[in-house]
């Protein structure tokens, strides 16, 4: 990395045309050294005319969502460190040198925006509610959080961008981005940033239930591919648990009689207990695999210098 290193800005945007201008703006009066790259998903809007005349350097993505957006922007914006934030003004981007100056002195590889608000408009309680609990969770399924995992004003390294392969299509992108610096085990700081409200003109495209809900999900299958061991033997504890129950009466009367009168129960057990040794062996084996993409992902995290150097 040279002494004045490359930053690019990069903003995922649909039908932000009410704020995109002054987002654009903001973030070049905060960086004037960075090139400010807006990603238009679509709009039906002039969001894309807007960003051209504010000066950012305007590129689309067809494919329809914010994972699908972040996936192209990371795989196609070259730099030494990549600021990203929501084109809607909501993020303070006087808060970006700051972010920047922690992620090159202290050489990490993703400084989170942790939002403090005070408009009631600009963070729904619900909204609000539900990051403390998916934090709570996230923290209780991988050992170690974010304050604000939800959060899409994040500064990365190089390394981090081109090591993470991006595999969601939607808002569930930041559990994704968080859940791979926790794997890897990544340094990573957080800044409280100021949160506003939406201009007037612009609409949040965040549905809370059936983005909640896939939120929820994305989680269940990134512990299950990167902690098979505990989840597939979790499965399988259930099971036996539940074989066992179901052999005590069994057991006792066998006990008492030397007989077995029930033998389709006998055989459910059996079978029950089969899959239980099955779900654990299913677990170790994936941990195997697990473990080698793992090390794919840190030889290619390994392969960029770190921030600052």
């Amino acid at each position: 990395m040279t002494d004045q290193p490359r930053i690019a800005v990069v903003l995922p945007c649909y039908n932000e045309e009410a704020a995109i201008a002054e987002t654009v703006a903001g973030f070049r009066a905060a960086l004037p050294g960075a090139t400010i790259y807006v990603y238009d998903n679509n709009s039906s809007d002039r969001t894309a005319e807007i960003a051209r005349g504010a000066g950012a350097v305007v590129r689309s993505e067809r494919q329809q969502g914010k994972g699908h957006v972040v996936r192209r922007m990371f795989a196609d914006v070259d730099a030494d460190i990549y600021v990203m934030a929501d084109g809607d003004l909501t993020y303070d981007p006087k808060s970006a040198p700051a972010m920047v100056a922690l992620l090159v002195d202290e050489q990490l590889d993703m400084v989170v925006g942790t939002r403090q608000h005070d408009a009631a408009e600009a963070y729904r309680g619900g909204h609000v509610l539900g990051n403390k609990l998916f934090t709570s969770l996230l923290s209780g399924l991988f050992g170690r959080s974010f304050s604000d995992i939800f959060s899409g004003y994040r500064i990365f390294s190089r390394r981090f961008v081109k090591s993470f392969p991006v595999l969601s299509a939607g808002f569930e992108i930041e559990t994704e981005i968080s859940v791979h610096a926790l794997e890897l085990k990544m340094p990573v700081g957080e800044v409280e940033t100021a949160y506003g409200a939406r201009p007037e003109g612009s609409a949040s495209k965040l549905s809370t239930y059936r983005d909640g809900w896939r939120i929820l999900r994305t989680i269940a299958t990134l512990y299950r591919i990167e902690r098979p061991v505990l989840f597939y033997g979790s499965v399988g504890a259930l099971i036996l648990g539940a074989a066992l129950l179901l052999a005590i009466p069994l057991v006792l009367t066998y006990l008492d009689t030397g007989l077995v009168p029930r033998f389709p129960t006998a055989i459910l057990i059996t079978g029950m207990s089969i899959v239980a040794v099955l779900c654990f062996f299913t677990g170790l084996i994936l941990d195997t695999v697990t473990r080698g993409r793992r090390e794919v992902r840190r030889l290619a995290y390994l392969a960029h210098p770190a921030p600052g150097r």
